[in-house]
């Protein structure tokens, strides 16, 4: 069966019961891992939510308490780091990364940052998001990087889709807001699956729009599991 991610994100605002609350429903519904994000506050200055995001970043004040809820609920966290010093302090905690798309971007075209640089030499699992097939980048083959096929666009239409070259991946991340993506990525053999999740779709959680419920969360991947069986 797939590798489940839920993430996590911005949907929690800095309130670390909403956290738990989240991190456990991910459990008990069947995700394999939670994910966050860690950007500085340099990054989001000019952002018109910028205290909602900053309160949602994971930094070296609030990890300690992420991995304990985590690790108390017993589900996987890791995060993407977005600045090189989150690398070093989320290194001690998480067993695998995520590159957002617009870092993937630069391993698609053949280059480097120091951000990518620093991030594949921890020798850890790359999970990477990308829009193009990244067939002809010189890190195709690398086994430390997975590919996951994702249309940047907060929300994107189903039609944006292009699952004909889904199987250039290794996994899909899902910015549609129709349960029906991620199954159709199952079924198409995606072995990693990451989706957003939220407590409340009436909140202000930034993420909303291309989040999914519980209840949505359940039955996408009940649906899941059913794929997983039929295809043994």
């Amino acid at each position: 069966m797939a590798f489940i991610v839920a993430e996590i994100g911005v949907n929690w605002n800095g309130d670390f019961d909403i956290v738990r609350e989240m991190m456990e429903k991910s459990k008990e519904i069947g995700f394999n891992a939670v994910k966050f994000q860690s950007y500085s506050s340099d990054m989001i200055k000019e952002h018109p939510k910028r205290q909602i995001l900053s309160n949602s970043a994971v930094t070296e004040k609030n990890i300690d308490e992420i991995d304990k809820i985590a690790k108390t609920i017993g589900i996987e966290w890791f995060s993407t780091p977005m600045f090189l010093d989150a690398v070093d302090f989320l290194e001690p905690y998480v067993n695998r990364y995520k590159i957002r798309e617009v870092d993937g971007r630069i391993l698609l075209k053949n280059k480097r940052s120091d951000l990518t640089d620093k991030i594949l030499s921890k020798n850890k699992e790359v999970i990477t998001s990308c829009y193009s097939s990244p067939k002809e980048s010189i890190y195709y083959k690398n086994s430390q990087i997975k590919w996951l096929y994702c249309v940047p666009k907060y929300p994107c239409k189903l039609e944006e889709l292009n699952f004909t070259i889904l199987n250039e991946f290794n996994g899909y991340s899902n910015h549609c807001n129709q349960i029906i993506a991620p199954i159709a990525a199952a079924v198409l053999g995606a072995e990693i699956i990451e989706i957003h999740i939220t407590s409340d779709k009436q909140s202000n959680f930034i993420n909303n729009p291309v989040s999914f419920d519980y209840k949505e969360s359940f039955e996408i991947i009940k649906q899941i599991k059913n794929i997983a069986k039929i295809q043994k």
